[in-house]
């Protein structure tokens, strides 16, 4: 194209802000859309993203916008807002020609268990609520680029984890109870290897599909780490934070009756299909493409995570 200008939608959030460190690190000109939040690297303008009329002006000259929003962990408001907000988001992007580049996650995929290792050709056939909504979402932009409104791909992203990454499995259950002196506490089982992606990962490898030509029209699995278990997970944190927390696990039992007081952990319960076997992301399609892209050890990743939350500022 022969103006660029790639607009971050999400831009405030975790995913969003890694997108936008690698447009300033390769130098394209970018617009930063998130809620209204301070971020000293750079400048963040608020919009209503359900309210077509303000997303319009928020992508207006937009040659590349990426989607890269996390709505509040419900099944009721993804229900509610996820086919909304790609319904406004193509519709925008058909009106100014510009290109989406959608990060979506791999709730899609069913039944469970999934193949060892799953990639983009995997069965659809989602059995919890989310993952139900994570395709009806994923099929409306399918059926857009099919029906040539739109120039789209999808970049799939496995569980995250990263600077300021604060809905991460990882923080949530480890770091954040380990920075608070408490032992990490994990609610899948002992020895279930599961793969993981950087925010970071996930923010160059999204730029990298959104430049090239050839990527649009399909999905692509982003890049993760190699598959590790909670108890792995414990000994990289511990070398980071120079701890010595032994791995805690949340038992079936408990995780039920705390679900009927705890909304985040009555969400989670739906998804633990993904916690109780082998769940192994293969990211070969992109490796191909793209075979020199170098993925974030996990003690590079993990310490770059404490650091964030240990400072209150994106790393």
């Amino acid at each position: 194209m022969s103006s660029e200008l790639h607009v971050v939608l999400g831009a405030s959030g975790a995913s969003g802000r890694a997108v936008v460190q690698e447009l300033k690190r390769r130098n394209l000109p970018f617009r930063a859309i998130g809620r209204s939040a301070h971020f000293s690297d750079f400048e963040m303008t608020a919009a209503d993203v359900f309210n077509p009329d303000e997303l319009l002006r928020a992508v207006q000259g937009a040659s590349h916008v990426y989607l890269c929003i996390g709505l509040p962990y419900s099944t009721k408001i993804w229900q509610q807002q996820w086919p909304l907000l790609m319904q406004n988001t193509i519709e925008v992007c058909e009106t100014v020609r510009a290109r989406l580049i959608f990060l979506d996650n791999i709730y899609m995929y069913g039944p469970a268990p999934l193949a060892v290792p799953f990639d983009e050709t995997h069965a659809q056939h989602p059995t919890s609520r989310k993952g139900i909504v994570r395709k009806q979402t994923a099929d409306m932009l399918l059926q857009a680029i099919e029906d040539k409104r739109v120039d789209a791909l999808i970049g799939r992203s496995a569980d995250f984890y990263g600077a300021q990454a604060v809905n991460s499995g990882l923080y949530v259950s480890f770091l954040d109870r380990m920075l608070k002196g408490k032992s990490p506490l994990s609610i899948a089982p002992k020895g279930v290897p599961h793969t993981f992606a950087n925010t970071s990962d996930n923010g160059r490898a999204l730029v990298a599909l959104a430049l090239e030509e050839s990527a649009y029209g399909q999905v692509w699995h982003l890049p993760v780490g190699e598959p590790i278990t909670p108890e792995e997970a414990t000994e990289i944190f511990n070398r980071v934070l120079g701890t010595q927390f032994k791995s805690g696990f949340m038992p079936d039992i408990l995780l039920g009756f705390l679900s009927l007081f705890i909304k985040v952990l009555k969400e989670v319960a739906e998804m633990q299909y993904q916690n109780k076997t082998p769940y192994l992301m293969s990211f070969e399609k992109f490796r191909r493409q793209f075979p020199d892209f170098e993925t974030t050890p996990y003690e590079t990743g993990f310490r770059e995570m404490a650091a964030s939350f240990q400072t209150g500022q994106s790393v």
